[in-house]
């Protein structure tokens, strides 16, 4: 059996090359909450959870493999992000276990991408999407 992967065993990149990346057919998988994403997110990007908030607090969703192998393939090439790259690394591991081969992590997520004015979002102003993008629960 092969070995499990590890945080360490992920491919991070910082969120030039990653929209280098996006722009030689690379996907973006954004595992934000839902509500995360409605604010604002990286243009064609697909969203699946990795968490949810309950009234608990985050939990992992149990659908997150079984939700991404409906609409991405193994052999697709991933960049994958979340607000500030924690979620989007452990969400790599697990595609990596789950046999997925080409996943790589955004470090410092959305974040990053609107701090470094890759937001493309013109109706919003960049102040604002900071502010909705750093907002922490």
């Amino acid at each position: 059996m092969a070995e499990m992967k590890r945080g360490e065993d992920v491919t991070s990149v910082d969120v030039f090359t990653a929209k280098g990346l996006l722009s030689t057919g690379h996907l973006y998988l954004d595992v934000r909450t839902n509500e995360e994403f409605n604010t604002s997110h990286v243009e064609n990007a697909f969203n699946v959870p990795y968490m949810f908030k309950t009234q608990e607090g985050k939990v992992k969703n149990p659908e997150f493999l079984t939700h991404i192998s409906s609409i991405l393939k193994k052999q697709d090439h991933l960049v994958v992000g979340c607000n500030s790259g924690g979620r989007s690394l452990k969400a790599c591991v697990d595609l990596l276990n789950a046999g997925f081969e080409h996943v790589t992590n955004m470090e410092g997520g959305y974040s990053s991408w609107v701090d470094s004015g890759l937001a493309a979002d013109k109706d919003k102003r960049s102040g604002e999407l900071k502010v909705a993008c750093k907002f922490r629960p």
